[in-house]
């Protein structure tokens, strides 16, 4: 299955006050009563603007910063609380860190818990039926059609937020960024990767 498939499933897969939702927007924005593109543009910032950037930052001192990154794998509540970073649906938050042999995935198979402060809203298809039951599953296999291709010895490790926790991964620094200063490197971190259905990109590969 695409990933694309994941995002953009089957309508039936939605729980039903998903689908009351979408019925009452259509019909406010039949009525005019809202501007679809003004809606979009706000989901927009918090989706791939405000949030992911926030978690971006958290990932690139984590980076740069051996005693901050100790703090945020011990306390990652606290931690990323002194960014400035916190608040309603952040209120208890881990820290898991990608390396050579352990790569970590977050999903919440139960409903959408998602850690908001740092990652705004989540993707549609975190919230879908198949990524949530697919990926505890297999995987490997749902990683590969994000096009995340991972050595047989690299471990995986699935983790399942809930309304009490919430997961942020950190992933593993890309080769020759030495030179690259806070906030370049946090160009280098994605909104996926943060969920661990993405390596952070090369240099010469920004997103």
């Amino acid at each position: 299955m695409d990933p694309h498939d994941l995002e953009h499933g089957d309508h039936s897969e939605l729980a039903e006050i998903d689908l009351r939702v979408r019925a009452l927007r259509s019909i406010l924005e039949q009525k005019g009563y809202i501007d679809p593109s003004a809606i979009d543009a706000v989901i927009d910032t918090y989706q791939n603007k405000v949030g992911p950037r926030n978690g971006a930052r958290v990932v690139a001192k984590a980076w740069v910063d051996p005693a901050f990154r100790n703090w945020l794998l011990r306390d990652a509540t606290a931690a990323i609380a002194s960014l400035g970073f916190h608040g309603r649906q952040g209120e208890r938050m881990i820290a898991l860190e990608n390396t050579e042999s352990l790569h970590n995935v977050v999903v919440c198979t139960l409903c959408s818990c998602y850690p908001w402060p740092v990652l705004g809203l989540p993707p549609v298809w975190y919230k879908s039926a198949p990524y949530r039951s697919r990926v505890v599953k297999d995987p490997r296999g749902v990683l590969r059609e994000f096009g995340v291709t991972l050595p047989d010895s690299t471990q995986i490790c699935v983790w399942d937020s809930t309304a009490e926790v919430r997961y942020l991964v950190i992933p593993r620094r890309p080769l020759d960024t030495d030179t690259l200063d806070e906030v370049q490197l946090s160009m280098l971190v994605s909104r996926d990767s943060m969920i661990g259905t993405a390596l952070a990109s090369k240099p010469d590969a920004n997103p």
